[in-house]
């Protein structure tokens, strides 16, 4: 108010929240959202059901597909949605977990609040509290290498285990295992592993255990021509980005015709042309011919006489996969087709699954590009077999780079918990206060795996406690038999950057939601000219 007159900064419409408001809403939301998924925690984790809006489900259990799938509205609840997208690309696992630590962070900063804690003084405190526990986890983590196939299996199967996958994990396990291994390359600090080089093609029908690894690339295509052979043995491969058509020309063209023998001069040299290709693919020794563009009807005939197998209209991301896989190079004309150009493979075979034909390039040696094929009875359980077996496959890599692991079932989230309370003694001031509620948070782990076994999370927290103060850091709940054990010896273990990537994400997420004080959200315009509305009544409008 200037002068007795009301001062419009913000367009009509616009509302805005303001300090406690503000924060208490924000922090509901993103509560919300964790207590969304915190049930799908743990290997007795529920799955979610979800419809959107055309009728189509997705069933699972997976956090990031969870809050991708749910349309959230809210600014804060959208930030923890972001929490799970950033655990799932840099990791690839322990999304959920992400989730349920941000909001006990949250939860557990909202009593502070209520106590006149200044925000500011809560995030400092977390953050000095998340430097604190990376560091815990570099001192309880061990020594991984890639040879200790056991080992990485156990984790593979660790991460299985809280999914739908779990009967089969023994199989996904070692499936995860072999993948990263044949595509896994040495760097100078270690091992990288390139994603792209993994291709997963799922296939609905028969079990989840004919699920396999082909050291090699299935290509979703089925052979041009029924003349053509169904199976090559010692295949040579031409990868080609060019067509076997004759190519029409860039600018309109008129042809008088005044003789009708001048018409089968015409198309006899069209064939000729296209028998001379087939010919120069034929010299280069190769018995496979796969190409990114089109094969003219005649081409397909020529190269079904010469018995050559011969697929048409590969996704290029494919034909680069069979390039690593077969060592074959991809040729951008047919006149540069060499016998040097060709990939190697001990066979090339139409296989049909389902009412679909595919290409089957397998036994490549020493493929650095691999195919895992995913069965399972019905489409939706394909669909979360393939989330389940990429998480796996991530946490196989995640362990190969970093060369680290940590026990899980809320054994390290335990032990982070009783260092930090520690080290809060040390720290004094109100920033005690925080570290001592971000130890409270991690305490959400071991809790929710508690309660969704259907266990009492009290009793079982007051076991671990017990059991890490007297120097066992290993010891977490194994929800199977309710009892605290050593998750070292149970084969519950995961890769160090799955934790800390969680608590990384989470912290940054709580501080960011814990320092907003105002909140303005603007009104759209809506029943403007060209929005729908009637001519002559545009403006804001009012719902």
């Amino acid at each position: 108010m200037i002068g007795g007159q009301p001062i419009f900064i913000l367009k009509e419409g616009t509302k805005r929240e303001t300090g406690r408001d503000a924060m208490k809403n924000n922090i509901d939301a993103a509560k919300g959202i964790a207590h969304a998924v915190r049930s799908s925690l743990g290997p007795r984790g529920m799955d979610k059901m979800l419809v959107d809006s055309l009728g189509d489900i997705v069933i699972t259990n997976d956090g990031v597909t969870i809050l991708k799938e749910m349309d959230v509205e809210h600014p804060a609840a959208k930030m923890m949605v972001e929490v799970s997208k950033t655990q799932d690309s840099f990791v690839g696992d322990g999304t959920t977990t992400a989730v349920v630590i941000a909001g006990a962070l949250l939860q557990e900063a909202e009593s502070l609040i209520n106590q006149n804690v200044h925000p500011t003084v809560i995030s400092a405190g977390y953050r000095m509290a998340a430097d604190h526990a990376k560091k815990v986890m570099d001192d309880i983590s061990k020594p991984v290498k890639f040879q200790d196939k056991a080992l990485l299996m156990k984790m593979a199967g660790t991460s299985l285990s809280s999914k739908s996958a779990s009967s089969s994990k023994d199989k996904l396990s070692e499936i995860s295992y072999e993948s990263v291994k044949a595509v896994a390359e040495k760097t100078d600090t270690g091992y990288s592993v390139d994603f792209d080089n993994i291709q997963i093609v799922k296939k609905q029908g028969g079990d989840i255990e004919d699920s396999e690894l082909i050291f090699g690339i299935i290509v979703d295509k089925e052979k041009v021509h029924p003349g053509m052979p169904n199976f090559v043995k010692n295949a040579k491969i031409a990868l080609l980005n060019a067509a076997l058509e004759i190519k029409k020309p860039e600018f309109d063209t008129n042809i008088r015709i005044d003789d009708p023998s001048m018409i089968q001069k015409f198309l006899s040299q069209e064939e000729s042309v296209l028998k001379e290709m087939v010919s120069k693919v034929k010299k280069s020794g190769a018995n496979v011919l796969i190409t990114q563009k089109g094969i003219d009807d005649l081409a397909q005939h020529y190269l079904a006489k010469e018995g050559i197998y011969a697929v048409r209209r590969v996704k290029k991301s494919d034909v680069e996969k069979l390039s690593k896989a077969t060592g074959a190079a991809i040729a951008s004309s047919i006149d540069e087709l060499s016998p040097q150009d060709l990939g190697m493979a001990d066979s090339v075979e139409q296989v049909k699954i389902g009412d679909d034909y595919l290409t089957f390039v397998t036994g490549c040696k020493n493929p650095k590009a691999v195919s895992v094929l995913v069965r399972g009875g019905t489409e939706h359980v394909v669909d979360e077999i393939e989330r389940s077996i990429t998480d796996s496959i991530h946490v196989v890599a995640a362990a190969v780079e970093d060369g680290g692991y940590v026990t899980g079932g809320g054994s390290s989230a335990s032990e982070i918990s009783l260092k930090l309370r520690e080290y809060a003694s040390k720290v004094g001031g109100r920033q005690q206060l925080a570290i001592e509620k971000f130890a409270n948070a991690l305490e959400e782990i071991p809790r929710a795996l508690s309660e969704n076994a259907g266990l009492d999370a009290i009793d079982v927290l007051i076991k671990i406690r017990n059991e890490h103060a007297k120097g066992k850091t290993t010891s977490g709940i194994n929800v199977y038999t309710g009892e605290v054990e050593d998750m070292e010896k149970a084969g519950v273990i995961e890769p160090i950057r799955v934790g800390k990537q969680a608590i990384e994400a989470a912290t940054e997420a709580a501080v960011m939601i814990l320092r907003i004080d105002d909140v303005i959200a603007t009104k759209g315009t809506k029943g403007g000219p060209g929005a729908g509305g009637k001519p002559g009544m545009g403006g804001d409008s009012e719902e």
